[in-house]
C-alpha cells in the first residue's frame, strides 16, 4: 500500500489510474463559512501564561479550577457553543499513554442509514445518489508511521462521556510555508453540533503509537514510542456554522459540512512549527473535479470501534461515488470501507497535477461498517481554513 513519506513524497502503484503518495476568511469567506470571525480583541493571560479570550465565563477565569477538573462540568450553562467561545488551555500531562490508549472512538456520529437522494445517472454530482459500494477491507499502514504516514495521527478529546479520538491530517498553511500549525479533522471531533458545544481538552499526536505496538503494551511504552512528535494543544479551532447547527449523532444531519481545521501548539515548547517537527503537510484541495473524473481515492485513519482497537493505522482505497443527504446540500464522496468510529476525521487523499492533495475527510458510515463518506470540500470549508491562517498570519 502507499504510504505518506517522511520528509519526501514517494508515490506508490494502487491503480493503474492513479498513485497515492506515501505519508477528522476574507468577507466573502466569512460569509461563506458562516462561522463567527474570531475575536481581535484585546487577551488575558493566566497563570501558567496562557492567552485567554477577553470576554472569559466566570467558571474559565480562574485557570486552576479548570485544570483541576472544573472542566468536567458538562452543563448547559458550561457548555460553550458559540463559534467566539472555544477555549481550550493546555493541561500538562493530561493525555499520556493510558489516557491515549483507554480513549474511545465517537462512533455514535460515525452512524448513517445513508439517504436516497437522486437518482443516478444526473450530469453533474450535485443530489446524486450511487449504489452503495462494495465493501473494501481496511489494510493496516507499514511501520514505521514517521516514515509512511508522517501527517497523519490522532485527535484526542473530553466529551460528557469521557476520553474520545478521532483522526486527522497536517495541512499546509498558506500564511505560513513550510511552518504550518494547523491540522484538519472533522467538525463532530471538535464540537457536538445541534444538541451541544464545543469538546475540550483537544489535542493532537501526529504518528501515534509509531511503532504499532500492541493495546497491552502501550500503556508502559516509553512516550516517544507512542507519541513520537509530542502531543500539540489546540489554541483555536474552528468549524462551520452548518454542523454547529445542524449537526446530529445518526442519521447523517450537517454531514456534508462535517469539516474542522484546528490551530495547534506543543505542549512543550520546542521552536519548531508541526510541519517543520513531522517533516509534511498536506495541501487542501477545494476544488476537487466532479467524482466522474476521480479515479481512487484513499482514506487514513485510526479506527478504534471493534474490530479495532484505535493502536494501529489503516488505510482504505477505492473509486469514489456519490451519495447525497440532502439534495439541497452539497453530496458528498462514498468509498467502500471497512473502518469504524475513531476513523472520523481522517483525510482523504487523492493524486491532482501529479500531487497527492487533502480531498475530504471521514464523517459518517453505516452501522455495519461497509463504507465511509466524507464532505466535499467547498466555499464553507474553505473559509474555515482560511478564518484560522489568518487568525494567526502574524503570529
Amino acid at each position: 500500500m502507499p504510504s505518506i513519506r517522511r520528509p519526501a513524497l514517494a508515490a506508490a502503484a494502487l491503480t493503474a489510474a492513479l498513485a497515492l503518495t506515501a505519508t477528522a476568511c476574507g468577507p466573502s469567506d466569512d460569509k461563506a463559512s458562516g462561522s463567527d470571525k474570531p475575536s481581535a480583541s484585546a487577551a488575558q493571560t493566566g497563570d501558567d501564561g496562557i492567552q485567554l479570550p477577553k470576554n472569559l465565563p466566570s467558571s474559565l477565569k480562574d485557570l486552576d479550577k479548570w485544570k483541576n477538573g472544573a472542566w468536567k462540568n458538562w452543563d448547559k450553562d458550561q457548555w460553550l457553543r458559540e463559534a467566539r467561545d472555544f477555549i481550550n488551555p493546555i493541561i500538562k500531562g493530561h493525555w499520556k499513554p493510558d489516557t491515549m490508549k483507554d480513549a474511545r472512538s465517537s462512533d455514535k456520529t460515525l452512524s448513517s442509514k445513508g439517504a436516497p437522494g437522486a437518482a443516478p445517472g444526473a450530469s453533474g454530482d450535485q443530489g446524486v445518489t450511487d449504489p452503495e459500494p462494495k465493501a473494501v477491507t481496511a489494510k493496516s499502514v507499514d511501520l514505521p508511521y514517521h516514515n509512511n504516514a508522517a501527517p497523519v495521527g490522532k485527535v484526542f478529546f473530553d466529551s460528557p462521556e469521557g476520553h474520545m479520538v478521532c483522526s486527522a491530517t497536517v495541512v499546509k498553511d498558506p500564511a505560513h510555508p513550510g511552518k504550518s500549525n494547523m491540522v484538519w479533522t472533522a467538525g463532530h471531533c471538535v464540537h457536538s453540533g445541534k444538541s451541544g458545544g464545543w469538546y475540550r481538552n483537544i489535542a493532537f499526536v501526529p504518528s501515534y503509537n509509531d511503532k504499532g505496538l500492541p493495546g497491552s503494551q502501550v500503556n508502559t511504552a516509553p512516550v516517544q514510542d507512542v507519541a513520537p512528535y509530542g502531543v500539540w494543544w489546540a489554541d483555536w479551532a474552528q468549524t462551520s456554522s452548518q454542523w454547529i447547527t445542524q449537526g446530529a449523532e445518526t442519521g447523517g444531519a450537517g454531514a456534508p459540512y462535517d469539516f474542522s481545521v484546528l490551530h495547534v501548539k506543543p505542549e512543550t515548547a520546542s521552536g519548531k512549527s508541526l510541519e517543520e517537527t513531522v517533516g509534511n503537510a498536506l495541501t487542501v484541495d477545494f476544488d476537487a473535479p466532479q467524482v466522474k473524473s476521480i479515479q481512487s481515492m484513499g482514506a487514513w485513519g485510526y479506527p478504534a470501534a471493534p474490530p479495532f482497537d484505535g493502536q494501529k493505522m489503516y488505510d482504505c482505497v477505492d473509486k469514489p461515488g456519490r451519495l447525497t443527504i440532502d439534495p439541497s446540500q452539497p453530496t458528498m464522496y462514498r468509498i467502500g470501507c471497512t473502518m469504524t468510529g475513531g476513523s472520523s476525521g481522517g483525510g482523504w487523499f487523492a493524486q491532482r497535477d501529479g500531487k497527492v492533495v487533502l480531498v475530504s475527510n471521514t464523517s459518517i458510515g453505516p452501522a455495519n461498517s461497509t463504507w465511509l463518506a466524507g464532505p466535499h470540500l467547498g466555499p464553507e470549508a474553505k473559509g474555515v481554513y482560511d478564518g484560522i491562517s489568518r487568525k494567526f498570519a502574524n503570529q
